[in-house]
């Protein structure tokens, strides 16, 4: 967790963030990916300082967010198949936590797999849906932050995953999941009409056929 004093401008790059990743990600990837890759860092780095020891945090989170951005970035179909990964594996969780507690770690690591090979068949598709949902988490997440609810930086605070991991919210959050679900369908939805390109888009545009000249 980083020093109070930091929280807001942090909150703000994650709004910015995320809504490239979420509405521009198949577009910008290299740059989602570069930009995910260094929060994972920071996340990493700074998980092994308390929030007293300010200078050694921020250099670690500074070192910790290039090397996470710098490994994504140099191993870019890596970074596709990790994204099916996650897509596979938050897949799961979604279906079993609807059934009966927490998947199985076999299981989830099949599903994990699974998403990756289909990430790699169906590369601009999952792309699309799996940075759509994630710039649509850390939008909502950055939102929060820097709207002053404490819910976010508490869990942070506290060790909770939820900050991290959408399906298991706060109890007086119980809204956000909806929420995460509605933006990114959106997020979808406008990269697969638009933001996407043609080589993006679910159904080209039909174009017109000149008249044949005589």
């Amino acid at each position: 967790m980083l020093p109070a004093a930091y929280q807001a401008p942090a909150a703000a790059l994650l709004i910015a963030g995320g809504f490239l990743s979420c509405f521009f990600g198949y577009r910008l990837f290299k740059v989602v990916l570069g930009m995910f890759g260094f929060a994972i860092g920071v996340l990493a780095a700074t998980s092994f300082f308390g929030p007293a020891q300010t200078t050694p945090m921020l250099i670690a989170a500074f070192v910790g967010g290039l090397i996470g951005a710098g490994v994504l970035l140099a191993a870019y179909f890596v970074g596709v198949a990790l994204v099916g990964a996650g897509i596979g594996a938050l897949l799961v969780n979604v279906i079993w936590t609807q059934v009966e507690g927490d998947p199985h770690p076999a299981i989830v690591i099949l599903f994990s797999v699974a998403g990756a090979v289909v990430a790699a068949w169906l590369q601009r598709y999952v792309i699309i849906i799996g940075t759509a949902f994630a710039g649509a988490w850390t939008l909502l997440i950055g939102g929060m932050a820097l709207m002053g609810d404490g819910g976010p930086l508490r869990a942070a605070a506290a060790g909770n995953p939820w900050v991290v991991y959408p399906l298991n919210p706060a109890p007086d959050l119980a809204w956000l999941p909806w929420a995460w679900v509605a933006l990114g369908a959106f997020g979808t939805l406008v990269q697969m009409r638009w933001t996407g390109g043609e080589r993006g888009r679910v159904v080209k545009p039909n174009k017109k056929k000149e008249p044949k000249k005589e």
